[in-house]
């Protein structure tokens, strides 16, 4: 169970660092955007693999404000996208 565990930290891990890459030198907003929320879902996944890994549920509190907030954080940005591109065809 602990190799599955450790194989599934790595590729959260590489997961993780693509989104971060992708985060920083995203072209656009937009994809920037979709970057954090894939990091935060990430982030949402191995905090979720540790739960499982420690047997314990008292950071399932911790994975439900993460996800919220990706959720809040995503549909923010992406009405600022929207607003923005609504504007520059106005312009």
């Amino acid at each position: 169970m602990l190799v599955l565990i450790a194989i599934a930290f790595l590729l959260l891990a590489g997961g993780a660092g693509c989104f971060l890459y992708r985060l920083f030198r995203g072209p656009s907003v937009a994809d920037r955007v979709i970057a954090l929320d894939g990091f935060l879902m990430t982030v949402t996944c191995g905090i979720m693999v540790e739960v499982t890994r420690e047997e314990s549920v008292t950071s399932l509190d911790t994975v439900l404000v993460v996800a919220v907030a990706a959720f809040v954080g995503t549909g923010v940005l992406a009405r600022y996208v929207e607003r923005r591109a609504d504007e520059s065809e106005d312009g």
